[in-house]
Formats: C-alpha cells, structure tokens, sequence
C-alpha cells in the first residue's frame, strides 16, 4: 500500500479534523470517502459504511495508514516527538543578546545560510572576545577546548544541556558552526572530546521544521545541501570531526548528511561512513525513535544509487556497488537500476552496473523510446514506433516534461528530437529530479545553468521567454537577474514582455 509522507510541521488537530470529515463524508455515503477507507483500513470499506455510527477511530486508523503508521497511537505519539524536537533555525530573530546573536549568525540553519553571516559573526568575536567564552554553547561554537573544560569542571551537566538561539547542545553548536574559517583540527577536536568525555551525545539533533529526516551533529560536521558549497560548506575539520563522532558512536546512517552531500561529486563522506557500517544495521537511535518515518539503511542507500544513476555520478555508483548495495532492487515504478540507467541514457554507469552482477536492462516500449530519444539514436526511435503502436503518445502522456529533463541533464541535442515529435518546449517539470511536477521550464534551467547557447535553442525551438515557473511566479529573465546571469538576460531582455 503506498503511503504519504507527512508534511512539514504536522498538526495533530489538522489530522483528527481530517478523518472527522472522513468519518462525516462516509457516513453520508461519499464515494470518494468510501474509496479512501477501502485503500487505507486493513478490512476495507465496511458494508454498513453509510450506517450513522460509522466510528471515528477506523477513518483514524486509516489515516494513520495512510501516513505509514499501524495506528492512530503510533501517529499520535509521533507527532508528539516531532513537537518535542522540531526547531526552525532559520526563522530566529535577531537579538539584543550579543552571545545569541553570534551563534545565530555563526551557524548553519538550513534557509538563510550565506557567507556573509558567518563574516558578521567573526567581526563580532573580533570586537569582543569575551563573547566566545559567553556560555558552553559560544564556546563550543568558536572551537574554544580550554573553556569547554572549564565550564563541564563547574558543572558537567552542561555538556548536554539545549540552550543558545536554537535549542541545540553544545555539540551541535560545534558540528553547524561556521564562524571560523580556517580553525585548526587540533582546535575542533580538543573542543569535540571534552564535550563527547562530559557525556555529550554524538547522535544528538533536532527535526528541521518537523520534518522526518534528522540533522544531526554528524550533518552539521558534514555540510552541504540544496543551496551549494559556497552557502552549506562542509566544516572546516569536516573529516576529522566527522571521524572523532563515529569512533564515539555516532550513527553512520545518516540519512540527512547524505541528502545534504548528494548533489555534488566529492564522495569522501561516503567513504568514510561505509568504514564506519553505512547501509548495515538497524538505523540506529533516530531510526528506533522515529521507526516507519525515517528510512531504513537499506532504503537511504536505494535513494543515493538513484540519485548517482539519474545525475551520471558514475564514480558514486562504482562505489555503492563495491559496497554491496543491492543492485537489483525496484523502485516504486518497478523498475531496476540497469533499468533507470538505460532509461536515462546514462550508459557508463550502465556498464559499471552490470559489471557488478546488476541483471541486464528491460524496458517497457514508452521507455526504451525515452531513452533512444535523450540518446538521440534515430534509428531507434524509428524501429521502436514501427514496432509498437501508439508508443509516442504514451511516451509524451507519461514524461510530458522530458525537455525539461534533457535540458537539465546534459541531453541537449536530443531536444529538437523531442520538439519535433511533439515534446512541449514550454512545458514545466523539475530540473534536479526527472519528476513530472510542473515546477520550471526548459528556459528556466538554461539560465540557472548558465548556459547562453542552450538557451538560444530553446528561443529558436519556440521557448516562450515570457513563461513563469511555478514556484516563484519568475520568468527567466527574473532567473537571469536573480543569479546574475548578464549575457542571459541581455539575451532575454528584449523579447520579455
């Protein structure tokens, strides 16, 4: 049964109050409603659905279902952990408490992260010193071992304690800190072991607006995510740092470090984390506190060999491979890894795969015809509409933001191929992930990429420059400006309206 993620920051009012208008709708015979219960509640939809004592704990248990948990309890009880161990870094006001203000500019949050912050944090330590000897967590944060020490010999509870703008502990406070830009290892290490020796967790972390995925100490040491290295980097004495948290017992399952880390190419966290029992295991103190929201190990490591074949990450898949990552699993539409790699034209990864035992590719017709198109293999394109009638509509009805994709993954010349048969140039999907979610055009991605002769292609294939994606209501000529893109938008400017 396939199941809904939560969203971000649940509420357990706005659940109880869905299965009560579940329960309400049922009861008045509301197909729909009926349909839900069927899907979700182990005994299907009852024969008396429509009887007005229809009872509110089955449309419970069904949403519960829904969401991946066997009960109403199970969801209750995790919502309340969420609520315990939700924090919202990045909504943090600024403050007259200088020793706040400098650990909330000085660290990681995960929305407003920018170098010039962490600047404003070390201008700070630069007026006044005292601020890095403030409290445990300033301390912690500015590498300060002899502080730390002095603070746990006064009271050694306060390793662990949550304090600072965002609720963390001291370690954590260390792990996200950025406000030194070139700490010494010795430094951060000697800061590290007098908070892990005073009985700090190194698996402690918080739910970044409640979401399911922890950030934990190990993320924060580890850096990178969505907004790029220069704005997430990696700490300073990431590897070292890193190390120390391992050997302490941190859990090398980590499933947000992994995210944070996936889009670029450096694999040395991985290296070190499979030392360390990446993919093995039961997932560890978040995964038993968490249970059915938080991936298991096995699942975290599916996710990264997608992630690696789709983005042609050809050295990640060897990698996972020699890892032993389970190269013939499914995903949710069935299909293998060889399979994803063929679907995607990706074939040095294919051969990687299959070199290590990975079964051979089989693709459905709409399929293999997506991956002769972004391979641009005329011939085959031919022989596969020849041989299977109607393939091209059903090409285009499932993958009807393939320009989008072929823009963004490097596929370029199999565009006009995909224009040509009827590939809307202006339709919107994703660029990161080949996921039909109206969110950018082909356009769009041409100037986040900064590509000026891609983006000529487009205009000449008929790209409307007046397009607005769907997340920011911003045609590409607000792209180009927003990224600083002066050849693009001196290409965009005239014809945008």
């Amino acid at each position: 049964m396939p199941t809904v993620p939560l969203p971000a920051e649940p509420s357990l009012e706005q659940l109880r109050k869905f299965a009560k208008d579940i329960r309400d709708a049922v009861r008045s015979g509301n197909p729909r409603a009926i349909a839900f219960v069927a899907e979700h509640h182990p005994l299907g939809a009852p024969d008396d659905a429509s009887s007005p004592s229809y009872p509110l704990s089955a449309t419970q248990l069904a949403v519960a279902r829904r969401h991946g948990f066997p009960s109403w309890p199970r969801l209750k009880h995790h919502l309340d952990l969420v609520a315990d161990l939700s924090r919202a870094p990045d909504r943090i006001d600024q403050s007259d408490d200088r020793a706040a203000e400098l650990l909330r500019l000085g660290c990681l949050d995960y929305g407003t992260d920018d170098p010039t912050r962490w600047a404003a944090a070390r201008q700070m330590l630069t007026t006044d010193p005292s601020l890095g000897r403030a409290t445990i967590h300033t301390a912690a944060a500015c590498n300060d071992a002899d502080a730390v020490r002095d603070f746990v010999a006064r009271d050694r509870s306060s390793a662990v304690v949550e304090g600072g703008p965002h609720r963390w502990t001291p370690l954590m406070y260390l792990a996200y800190s950025r406000i030194a830009a070139e700490p010494s290892d010795d430094a951060v290490l000697a800061t590290a072991l007098a908070l892990l020796d005073a009985g700090a967790d190194p698996n402690a972390g918080y739910l970044w607006h409640g979401l399911p995925t922890p950030f934990t100490v190990l993320t924060g040491a580890f850096g990178g995510g969505e907004l790029g290295v220069e704005r997430q980097p990696p700490h300073p004495s990431s590897l070292p740092l890193a190390r120390l948290l391992l050997e302490h017992g941190a859990d090398a399952n980590d499933g947000q470090a992994l995210y944070n880390r996936m889009f670029e190419p450096n694999d040395d966290h991985l290296e070190l984390l499979f030392e360390f029992g990446l993919g093995r295991g039961d997932g560890g103190p978040w995964k038993r506190r968490l249970g059915p929201a938080l991936d298991s190990p096995s699942e975290m490591m599916a996710a990264q060999l997608r992630w690696a074949i789709s983005h042609d990450m050809v050295a990640r898949v060897e990698l996972l491979a020699v890892h032993d990552v389970d190269l013939a699993m499914r995903d949710d539409d069935g299909r293998t890894p060889t399979d994803l790699a063929a679907l995607h034209d990706r074939p040095r990864v294919l051969d990687v795969l299959l070199a290590h035992g990975a079964p051979p590719p089989v693709l459905a017709p709409a399929d293999a015809l997506v991956a002769a198109l972004l391979a641009g293999d005329t011939g085959r394109i031919e022989r596969i509409e020849a041989e299977h009638s109607g393939v091209l509509d059903t090409a285009r009805t499932r993958r009807p933001g393939l320009v989008v994709w072929a823009a963004a993954s490097g596929h370029h010349a199999s565009i006009p191929l995909l224009v040509a048969r009827g590939f809307d140039v202006n339709q919107r999907a994703r660029m990161d992930v080949p996921v039909e979610q109206e969110w950018e055009t082909a356009l769009h991605v041409a100037v986040e990429r900064d590509e000026i002769e891609l983006a000529q292609l487009l205009l000449d294939l008929g790209a409307d420059p007046n397009a607005r994606d769907a997340r920011y209501d911003a045609t590409p000529l607000g792209w180009a400006e927003h990224f600083d893109r002066p050849r693009l938008a001196e290409l965009l400017r005239p014809l945008t309206s």
